[in-house]
């Protein structure tokens, strides 16, 4: 073998011996097997007056300060459930706005349907259900009708009004709608035993446990994305919300009807229809022996 092929030969070694290296290199480092994500995540802002239901937030504490941007980071990166609430708002909020407005309840209060329920009838590991997410014993002391057939706490209308009942007698207490907010989560028995116990007054000083430490700052934050979708990433036109339940007519019925399949169906709607309007029917009849008067929406086509 002649030099020249001889540095050919050594030249071809060091090239195999470079790539094999780079390789073995590449196949140790388990991130090199995945392309960057294209996405920015960015910390969130606030601004440093905000105030909820017309009381101070006292941001200048650290810890205020700390939860509350918890809970905005949280909400603005969870999009699915931010992004529904959001659509499910053009639906709701409207009719909470007028009633809150007519029973003197602070617009602020509206987004606590969002922290229990998602604006939805949903139904907790604990019984509570509806979108304000009552508990059997509390939703009937607030005249709400619960039987085998009917719950009202599924009835949108109602319900909120029987919220807006509890929430003043929660204010009336506790002198405070965020600690009114507070006693909804964890119940005034238990607020008013720490209240004592701690020797405060407000919210914002209170030890308490996790999910209610965490529950006005989670109203707050959804209240601030809520208001300025856009400045949290979100960009949803008013035609792409949902609409109001709210072009229908009412049938006052006050005796028992057997067959709510067939009732639907001689008003011209399927099934279906009849319980997207009316949740608070329970079952596929309505036994009324106390001659109860309900009212049931009819959908206008």
């Amino acid at each position: 073998m002649n030099k020249w092929s001889s540095l050919y030969f050594f030249l071809l070694m060091l090239c195999l011996l470079i790539i094999s290296l780079t390789i073995f290199s590449y196949s140790d480092n388990p991130d090199s097997n995945h392309e960057t994500i294209p996405q920015k995540i960015i910390n969130v802002r606030w601004n440093k007056d905000l105030k909820f239901a017309d009381e101070i937030i006292p941001l200048d504490n650290p810890d205020v300060a700390e939860r509350l941007e918890r809970e905005l980071i949280i909400n603005t990166y969870q999009h699915t459930s931010t992004l529904m609430h959001l659509k499910l708002a053009g639906r709701y909020l409207p009719t909470v706005e007028k009633i809150f407005h007519k029973e003197g309840i602070p617009d602020d209060l509206k987004y606590l349907a969002v922290a229990e329920s998602s604006l939805r009838n949903a139904i907790s590991s604990a019984g509570a259900k509806g979108i304000w997410q009552f508990r059997d014993a509390a939703a009937k002391d607030l005249g709400l009708i619960i039987n085998e057939y009917v719950d009202e706490r599924n009835n949108f209308e109602k319900s909120t009004y029987a919220a807006c009942k509890y929430l003043k007698q929660l204010k009336a207490r506790f002198n405070s709608w965020s600690l009114a907010c507070a006693a909804y989560n964890m119940g005034p028995s238990a607020l008013a035993s720490t209240l004592k116990e701690q020797e405060e007054n407000n919210y914002y000083n209170l030890n308490l446990s996790d999910e209610t430490n965490r529950y006005v700052f989670r109203i707050i934050a959804i209240k601030e994305i809520m208001k300025s979708p856009d400045i949290y990433g979100y960009y949803l036109k008013s035609s792409e919300s949902y609409r109001p339940f709210n072009t229908f007519t009412e049938i006052s019925i006050d005796s028992s009807i057997h067959n709510l399949a067939k009732f639907a169906h001689e008003q011209g709607l399927s099934y279906r229809q009849l319980k997207v309007y009316n949740p608070w029917l329970m079952k596929s009849s309505l036994i009324n022996k106390d001659k109860t008067v309900y009212k049931i929406k009819i959908p206008v086509q």
